[in-house]
């Protein structure tokens, strides 16, 4: 009992197995077996077959056109251009072609079969099995589709643009391909919702500077002061190479500036420069008188003067010591502000006599002099013409004391226009002070007395210096 049932458990197991093993079999069959694009695995018939894109595709083809399907494949063609439509599933009845005696094509390496003119077209004559995957041209068209029979029975390309049996928007522009066409927008346009749009290049930067957009294209500028050498990138121009400036020229970026030389400003074209005038900044740029020149100024000083180191002030000229003058021998020169003087020697008045070269005495023992100065002494000074007052200008002294003396200093003579006044600083000294302003060339002589007086021995003397004053023609 045990025995059977074991035999019959092998047998049913046996049987599973083989079940289980065709089984495996046939599922790994199906998945190994693949076909290209266009075609789909048929597991009744075991090979490849089309796919018909035409009734599997939603509204493959746009417009008026047509969807036929093709092996492998399909295409959107225009109703017009064939004899008849098609049927797929509609049982069609052939006669029964002659092909030559070569090997069928296998359909699953996804190309399409060659049509054959003596292939019979859709409903004629009776067969088994659907018709064709691809449309039937009629009978005076053996070309394919995009092509036409010539004149020596080829088949030539159509070219759809040339005929204007193409389907481009009319923005689009046809560009004819071997038994077709395609549609595409000309440079400087994209397509857009099926329509070509112009490309703003200006908004992706394609200019450096200035960019102006056109239908299709696009123009580059630069800024004044750039140069566009490439239509796109501006380099700066070295204006300064042209010499723009009458004087110096900074190139900079974009653009160019003139400088002028010290003592020239720039006019208001930008370029030109003008002398300054510098005399007109100020009336104390120089002492005398201020001279223009271009780019600067030079200052010059009267007859009898020269330009000192600074170039602005004006030093007298002392011809005595430089030794051009005109004294002679016996004469002294004497210099003053802005000249000279020779003086002649001196020649005592009687009853005066000569006691020094510059002084004459009158002596007390001579009756004539009981009533004049005891002494008269020559002294000589320059004065400068505008010399601003009150201003002290010469200082006398008594150079002997008497106990009991005092003195009194008054101006004698020479003073008519009252220029002068004498201050008595101390008991024996005393200092001439110009009240007023006095204008040169002049010659003035004032006659300076110190009256001593002596109550003690009832003595009254007095004594003279007859300065003379050259005034200047120029002041300063």
């Amino acid at each position: 009992m045990s025995f059977e049932l074991r035999g019959l458990s092998w047998s049913t197991n046996k049987r599973m197995l083989s079940v289980l093993m065709c089984v495996v079999c046939c599922i790994h069959s199906g998945k190994s077996q693949t076909c290209t694009d266009g075609f789909t695995y048929d597991r009744r018939a075991r090979q490849c077959i089309d796919i018909d894109e035409c009734r599997t595709l939603p509204d493959p083809c746009r417009g008026d056109m047509q969807c036929v399907n093709q092996n492998g494949g399909y295409l959107c063609i225009s109703r017009g251009l064939y004899s008849q439509s098609y049927a797929r599933n509609s049982p069609r009845s052939y006669p029964e072609p002659s092909y030559p005696e070569e090997s069928y094509p296998d359909r699953s390496l996804g190309y399409s079969e060659p049509l054959i003119p003596n292939v019979p077209p859709v409903g004629a004559g009776p067969g088994p099995g659907p018709g064709p995957s691809y449309p039937i041209v009629s009978r005076s068209t053996p070309c394919i589709l995009g092509y036409t029979l010539g004149a020596d029975g080829t088949c030539v390309d159509v070219d759809e643009c040339e005929t204007e049996s193409h389907q481009c928007n009319p923005t689009q522009v046809c560009i004819n391909t071997a038994g077709g066409y395609t549609c595409s927008c000309t440079e400087g346009f994209w397509l857009v919702g099926g329509q070509c749009q112009d490309i703003d290049e200006c908004r992706y930067g394609y200019c450096q500077q200035l960019c102006a957009n056109v239908p299709g294209s696009y123009s580059c500028s630069c800024s004044p002061g750039f140069l566009n050498a490439d239509s796109r990138t501006c380099q700066d121009v070295d204006e300064c190479e042209t010499n723009p400036c009458s004087h110096g020229c900074l190139n900079t970026y974009g653009s160019f500036m003139c400088t002028c030389d010290e003592g020239f400003e720039l006019a208001s074209d930008g370029t030109t420069c003008n002398d300054l005038d510098e005399c007109s900044f100020s009336d104390f740029l120089c002492q005398h008188t201020c001279v223009n020149t271009p780019g600067s100024f030079s200052c010059v000083c009267p007859p009898g003067y020269y330009v000192y180191e600074d170039g602005r002030s004006c030093e007298d000229l002392n011809e005595c010591e430089s030794g051009n003058n005109t004294c002679t021998t016996a004469q002294v020169c004497f210099n003053f502000q802005g000249g000279y003087t020779c003086l002649g020697p001196l020649r005592c008045v009687p009853p005066y006599i000569e006691l020094s070269d510059n002084q004459c005495m009158c002596s007390a023992e001579n009756p004539a002099c009981w009533e004049r100065p005891f002494t008269v002494l020559y002294r000589h000074m320059d004065l400068s013409s505008g010399r601003s007052v009150p201003a002290d200008i010469f200082q006398m002294q008594a150079t002997t004391r008497y106990p009991g003396a005092f003195y009194i200093f008054q101006i004698k003579s020479g003073n008519e226009g009252r220029e002068f006044y004498m201050r008595q600083t101390s008991n024996i000294s005393a200092t001439l002070v110009l009240a007023r302003p006095i204008k040169g060339p002049k010659t003035i002589v004032l006659d300076l007395e110190m009256v001593t007086v002596n109550n003690v021995i009832n003595f009254r003397g007095s004594s003279i210096i007859r300065l003379t004053i050259f005034v200047s023609e120029h002041p300063f």
